[in-house]
């Protein structure tokens, strides 16, 4: 429980960070970004499974780059369900997403170290 509790609150920042370096993304505070980081949580364990099996041919037709404009209406989506976390349109939220995937990996590398 305590690890998911973690990796929302860097996700969070992640999402601070990454709404910071993007001028097409705004947030209100931390408190919406811990939001965002859960609402992208749930919408990527629930409804992305659903997107790419209903979106196979599509995604084999253009060799798996079909799944970031996935991601892309996930983010869009998101926004969408929580104030305060704004995006500019499709192409903002496909570049928030491969930047937010970048700034997560780095701080989980600096802050949560694998123990070998």
């Amino acid at each position: 429980m305590i690890n998911i509790i973690i990796q929302i609150l860097v996700i969070a920042v992640a999402v601070l960070i990454t709404a910071a370096i993007l001028p097409g993304i705004s947030i209100k505070n931390f408190g919406t970004a811990v939001i965002v980081a859960i609402v992208l949580g749930l919408l990527n364990y629930f409804v992305t499974p659903v997107m790419v099996f209903l979106s196979i041919p599509i995604t084999i037709i253009t060799f798996g780059l079909f799944l970031f404009v996935i991601n892309a209406l996930i983010i869009m989506l998101a926004s969408s369900m929580v104030g305060g976390f704004k995006v500019a349109g499709f192409w903002w939220a496909l570049i928030f997403s491969i930047v937010l995937s970048f700034i997560t990996y780095l701080l989980e590398m600096i802050l949560l170290p694998q123990v070998q």
